[in-house]
């Protein structure tokens, strides 16, 4: 397992958990950016808490010794944040929350992407 890996999945499982996680326990901060965006306070638990914390958990499980689970679960989160920055595009939200889906996009993707064999 090389450092690049490493750093990229842990930053990839921090950064889900903790949105995931927040977004089930409704944090307030995340729901005007929401409201902006026309998505209802009602999908934070599911599907939108729920898919991010199960992509941070597929991603610790690849971690720890299954990759196709890892793999699966980037492919699973790339998809996630590809409809979440389409949805920002759909409302012409250019929030601050448009700007982390972005980020956690590319974060998706580079955790695929250290992730396949070279």
């Amino acid at each position: 397992m090389n450092n690049l890996y490493l750093g990229i999945t842990l930053l990839a499982i921090g950064a889900n958990g903790f949105s995931g996680i927040a977004a089930l326990l409704h944090f307030k901060p995340i729901v005007p950016g929401m409201v902006k965006a026309g998505v209802p306070q009602s999908w934070l638990t599911f599907p939108i808490g729920t898919l991010k914390t199960a992509g941070a958990l597929g991603l610790l499980i690849g971690l720890i010794g299954v990759p196709m689970v890892g793999s699966a679960a980037a492919v699973g989160l790339i998809l996630f944040f590809v409809c979440a920055v389409y949805t920002h595009l759909l409302a012409n939200d250019y929030s601050p929350q448009f700007g982390l889906a972005i980020g956690f996009l590319l974060v998706a993707i580079a955790a695929l992407l250290v992730d396949l064999p070279v």
